[in-house]
């Protein structure tokens, strides 16, 4: 059988380049070269953890779902896709009969199979076998990078839609990392008011509001619930996302949050159980939404982007190949000199 090359990790700090077996296309899938691949914090997390959560790295697994690609095969059932088209790639596909697929929640589906969440494979290999219904056209003037990008722009929008966001509407985003500005572009989008971001690193605040953000505030110098007390004459925010997954962070954003108020939790923290102001949440009558990846996005962030509603463009900010993948999740994890989106190329062009 053909072999090619992908980054596996094998352990806890230990990803090496492995020539392993050539992905076997079945019916309703297309073959896509990977091109762009997005190094993500959970990439990030079992590279260094070896787990989240419930999900284990039990055996060798090749990381990497933020991915694009161009089609090299389709399967004989597939008639929308031919060789050659530009593609992103969602990369979560559900089993599209329960409940929560059939009313178009199938994020929630209890049956998906997830590019690398264990025991599934990821996109750091040079080719993906993947079912053509969770695969989108990219327009001519979009890039691989940004088909790339699709994949934690969905979760901003998901975030900003589950908040239900009105025009003009104040937002605080708590974390300015990838899914932070990404959910300052979605709230931008949308017709946010004043958009507010925290972080404790200048440079990713720098980057929020190069973005669009119209106050930020570095919670390492400044206490976060005093600046909005200030900002908002004790009012607080109509709208707050939680996007940094801290426990002190998650905490706050009750007491953040206005009257009436509305909090999206995105981020995950370190932490499944730990004290809350329960209390004065239901004082506050507030609506606290989790957010758990997306569903139905993928075609409206490919038009936003594509209609230059979104510039995306400032999120990557460093670039490797695939035999670089190693140093890539080193780089993203200590934040070197500024790094937001990692960047793989996996023809090596990088």
């Amino acid at each position: 059988m053909q072999k090619i090359k992908a980054a596996v990790m094998h352990g806890i700090d230990d990803v090496r380049i492995d020539e392993v077996d050539f992905p076997q296309m079945k019916a309703g899938e297309v073959l896509i070269k990977m091109k762009s691949v997005g190094v993500c914090g959970s990439d990030v997390h079992y590279y260094k953890h070896g787990k989240i959560g419930s999900y284990i790295v039990k055996k060798p697994m090749i990381l990497g779902h933020e991915c694009a690609g161009e089609i090299v095969e389709v399967a004989s059932d597939v008639k929308n896709f031919k060789p050659g088209d530009r593609v992103a790639i969602e990369p979560g596909y559900t089993c599209r009969r329960c409940v929560y697929c059939k009313t178009g929640r199938y994020n929630l589906c209890p049956d998906v199979t997830f590019m690398a969440t264990p025991p599934i494979d990821g996109a750091y290999i040079e080719y993906v076998a993947w079912p053509s219904d969770f695969v989108f056209h990219l327009p001519d003037n979009m890039t691989y990078d940004h088909g790339a990008l699709m994949e934690p722009l969905a979760v901003g929008m998901h975030a900003v839609r589950r908040s239900r966001l009105k025009p003009g509407e104040p937002v605080l985003i708590l974390g300015a990392g990838t899914i932070g500005l990404v959910t300052l572009l979605s709230a931008k989008a949308a017709g946010a008011g004043e958009i507010v971001v925290a972080d404790l690193e200048d440079i990713r605040l720098n980057m929020a509001q190069k973005l669009g953000a119209t106050k930020i505030i570095n919670a390492s110098k400044e206490n976060t619930v005093e600046v909005i007390k200030d900002f908002t004459h004790g009012f607080g925010m109509e709208v707050v996302f939680e996007t940094a997954g801290s426990v002190p962070t998650t905490q706050q954003t009750i007491e953040l949050a206005a009257r009436g108020g509305r909090i999206v939790w995105v981020g995950l923290a370190g932490e499944d159980r730990f004290p809350m102001p329960v209390l004065q949440a239901i004082d506050k009558e507030l609506d606290i939404m989790g957010i758990f990846r997306y569903a139905n996005v993928y075609p409206y962030a490919i038009q936003l982007v594509s209609t230059g509603r979104m510039n995306i463009d400032p999120l990557v900010t460093h670039r490797y190949n695939l035999e670089n993948v190693k140093e890539a999740l080193e780089v993203a994890y200590e934040r070197r000199d500024g790094a937001v989106k990692v960047m793989i190329d996996i023809e090596g062009k990088a």
